[in-house]
């Protein structure tokens, strides 16, 4: 995960990615339309209209899915919120 600015510049970087299980891969999209754009091999980016939602479904997550990524999700959530310009990078493999 990574916040990067307008010109693509890294504002901030997490040390974990997401923990890609069977759980997690199995969430309902209707209920999770954010954490269903995420894929193990595709990139995902979320704008600061959509970190508010993001930041819902982490709040909501089941426990099978969890792991130290949640945290810092929320960290690079907020960075996101407390800057402008600034977008949340899922990097896939």
């Amino acid at each position: 995960m990574q916040v990067r600015g307008a010109l693509g510049d890294i504002v901030a970087r997490a040390q974990a990615g997401v923990e890609w299980t069977d759980a997690f891969a199995g969430l309902d999209a209707a209920a999770f339309p954010m954490l269903s754009a995420l894929i193990p091999y595709g990139d995902a980016m979320f704008n600061y209209r959509q970190v508010p939602s993001l930041l819902a479904e982490l709040d909501r997550l089941p426990d099978a899915c969890g792991g130290s990524w949640v945290v810092q999700a929320r960290e690079m959530c907020h960075v996101v919120l407390n800057g402008s310009h600034r977008y949340l990078w899922f990097l896939g493999d």
